[in-house]
């Protein structure tokens, strides 16, 4: 199994009290993936994942910005990037 953490960049704090829910409940119906933890610090939003798959992060990372951008369309600017990969365990 991976831990995965991903952040999204460039977009404006105003922009995302509904963003949290909406990429939990966008993740929550992919059950190859278990969410961790969504939040916003500071001026970006993060996901943790576990999969037991995705051992370098690119293929969440790909879901993430695809995600943003359905969530925030026409928000020019934001970057999804990879932030850690870790082994773990199980799933819990």
């Amino acid at each position: 199994m991976f831990r995965i953490t991903v952040l999204c960049d460039g977009i404006a704090q105003e922009e995302w009290p509904e963003a949290i829910s909406d990429v939990r409940e966008e993740f929550r119906s992919r059950q190859w993936h278990h969410i961790v933890d969504v939040w916003w610090s500071g001026q970006r939003l993060l996901l943790t994942i576990e999969n037991d798959y995705d051992a370098n992060g690119q293929a969440l990372a790909d879901e993430f910005s695809d995600t943003v951008a359905a969530c925030a369309p026409g928000t020019p600017g934001y970057s999804v990037r990879i932030v850690s990969v870790a082994k773990c365990d199980s799933l819990p």
